[in-house]
């Protein structure tokens, strides 16, 4: 749908001052970027799903929903979501594939994706292929949600979530099979820290194949890259982690 998109500007990993802020990004082919629903707002209307779409800024697919209103939005393809399903959003609904309510309205043990973090702020997580939240318990203070990462957190009963997992979750598996669809991807070649010299890498250096010669790999900075954490200590949303992730 031509209203539905927009062109996506490239920025070829450049921050405002055009500094490089992300490296081996650069030269993909021209791209849309297509209008999510992320709020899911249109309450009580009933929507029919038009067709299953590819999304290329994303891994998931994207469904096309037809309102009764004449309204066309775009939404994450659930997993189980076929052309010509009806789904609505609301409060007192069917915790069906596809309907967004609220997580307090979820029956326990339901799987949910596109969470909103705060209530009315959009969906914000589990959007990727094949990830899927479970709904633990329910009480005054909140919902318990068991993340895909196996974090259990603790959300707002307000807040929105769409029944189901994403679907495309075949998408891990795809094989990119040649170096120019990753140019066509925006991904640039990425040299090992072994190939190069000493004075451009820690990693380099040392007669044939030497391995790093450190206790633990770094980055081209010199700082360690495994085994340390990079969680703020004071994180604000500290409070609502249950349990962390393994």
């Amino acid at each position: 749908m031509k209203h539905l998109r927009e062109i996506l500007q490239k920025n070829s990993g450049r921050d405002s001052l055009g500094h490089v802020s992300s490296r081996h990004q650069g030269g993909r082919h021209k791209r849309f970027y297509r209008k999510i629903d992320w709020l899911r707002d249109k309450n009580g209307v009933a929507a029919v799903v038009e067709g299953i779409e590819y999304d290329p800024n994303r891994s998931a697919s994207i469904a096309l929903l037809q309102y009764a209103d004449g309204e066309k939005r775009y939404i994450l393809a659930p997993r189980g979501l076929n052309v010509g399903a009806k789904i609505v959003s609301g409060s007192d609904i069917e915790a069906k594939v596809g309907n967004s309510l609220p997580l307090g309205n979820m029956p326990l043990g339901t799987v949910v994706h596109a969470i909103e973090v705060k209530p009315g702020s959009g969906a914000q997580i589990i959007r990727s292929a094949g990830v899927g939240a479970t709904v633990l318990s329910k009480d005054e203070s909140g919902v318990q949600i068991k993340l895909p990462s196996g974090e259990t957190r603790l959300f707002n009963l307000l807040s929105r979530a769409t029944v189901g997992s994403v679907g495309n979750e075949e998408w891990k598996n795809r094989v990119i099979g040649k170096a120019g669809r990753s140019r066509h991807l925006g991904i640039r070649p990425q040299v090992r820290g072994v190939a190069q010299n000493p004075r451009s890498h820690p990693h380099g250096g040392g007669e044939g194949r030497s391995g790093i010669g450190l206790p633990s790999p770094k980055s081209r900075w010199g700082k360690r890259t495994l085994g340390k954490k990079t969680r703020k200590n004071k994180k604000y949303s500290n409070r609502f982690i249950i349990a962390r992730r393994p």
